[in-house]
């Protein structure tokens, strides 16, 4: 199965100590071990650092063990989709449009990704979001692992 992971599920698979783990982490190993084939925005590589060094744990996620999680536990087993320019202009148009600020803009910038790849599910703790953004051919795709 061809899946894109947001930003949230991958966090969730990365540490222990985050209250989704037990949820997210058995979809990473799917991916891991080639059971199913995942798919993350290059935005994401960044997002995810940025989530685990701020993470509220005990102990902290140094930085150092963020970047090693990074590119040791996940950007093996998962094929990157890149954000051009023209898909950070659609995103602003998405968001201009529906009315939206903030943050959802993220959320849109993933599932103009996931588009691309045309994937069988998007994984994801934020449903609201995700589903209240998604283009009606991505909607029912969205779930949580």
């Amino acid at each position: 199965m061809d899946i894109f992971f947001d930003t949230t599920v991958l966090v969730a698979a990365s540490s222990q100590s985050h209250p989704h783990h037990q949820q997210a982490f058995p979809a990473l190993r799917r991916v891991a071990t080639g059971r199913d084939k995942g798919f993350i925005s290059t935005h994401s590589i960044a997002e995810v650092y940025a989530s685990l060094t701020r993470l509220p744990v005990e102990p902290r996620i140094h930085p150092m063990e963020a970047a090693r999680i990074v590119t040791d536990n996940l950007l093996p087993h998962f094929e990157t989709v890149p954000v051009s320019k023209t898909d950070y202009l659609g995103a602003l148009t998405v968001m201009k449009d529906g009315g939206w600020s903030g943050a959802k803009i993220y959320d849109v910038l993933l599932l103009g990704c996931a588009a691309k790849c045309s994937v069988d599910r998007i994984y994801t703790f934020n449903l609201a979001d995700f589903r209240l953004l998604a283009p009606a051919s991505l909607r029912g795709k969205v779930c949580a692992p």
